[in-house]
């Protein structure tokens, strides 16, 4: 059964899981494909294969299509702004991971997808968080994000990114013992 709040596994990792509309083919393509990825996390190319790049083109501020502003903590990433990293893993429609920079930290994120009869099971790790800003910002990310997915794998609209984000970092502060 997943939770509805990502958790830490280990110290500098969080996991985060939910079960998703399946096949899993599908949930494969709206984490590889640009477009389609474009819609709930960021576009840009990826090379699917160890050593390929990575790029994330995040337009926080353009997905949820509402009037939505960023808190004070994230204007920086009101418009564009682009992430690089390196595929460390790839096995279509089971696992992709690759680095992910945070600043000057080099960290790590995993999605790995299972079957789960007409459903796919779709678990994040995001690991080597040496500091407890970058895990708030991920785990509250990741939840938003999330919820982005879900809800256009169901053809639903999303909620509003920023006050989404805003609302889970309180919470995820409280779970995890660190100040917003």
């Amino acid at each position: 059964m997943t939770q509805p709040y990502g958790e830490l596994s280990n110290p500098d990792t969080l996991t985060i899981e939910r079960l998703l509309p399946g096949p899993v083919e599908r949930v494969w393509q709206y984490l590889t494909d640009p477009e389609l990825r474009r819609q709930w996390l960021a576009a840009g190319p990826m090379t699917l294969e160890p050593d390929g790049e990575v790029e994330l083109r995040f337009h926080n501020s353009q997905l949820s299509g509402a009037e939505d502003t960023p808190p004070a903590k994230y204007a920086q990433y009101d418009d564009e702004h682009i992430q690089r990293g390196t595929i460390l893993a790839c096995e279509p429609h089971r696992l992709l991971r690759f680095t992910w920079p945070m600043g000057d930290e080099m960290t790590e994120v995993s999605f790995e997808l299972s079957p789960q009869g007409e459903k796919v099971k779709l678990v994040i790790r995001h690991s080597l968080l040496q500091r407890g800003e970058h895990l708030l910002s991920v785990a509250s990310g990741w939840h938003t994000h999330l919820a982005f997915l879900l809800a256009r794998l169901e053809q639903q609209q999303p909620p509003a990114f920023w006050a989404t984000i805003a609302e889970t970092e309180g919470e995820y502060a409280r779970r995890l013992g660190l100040t917003p």
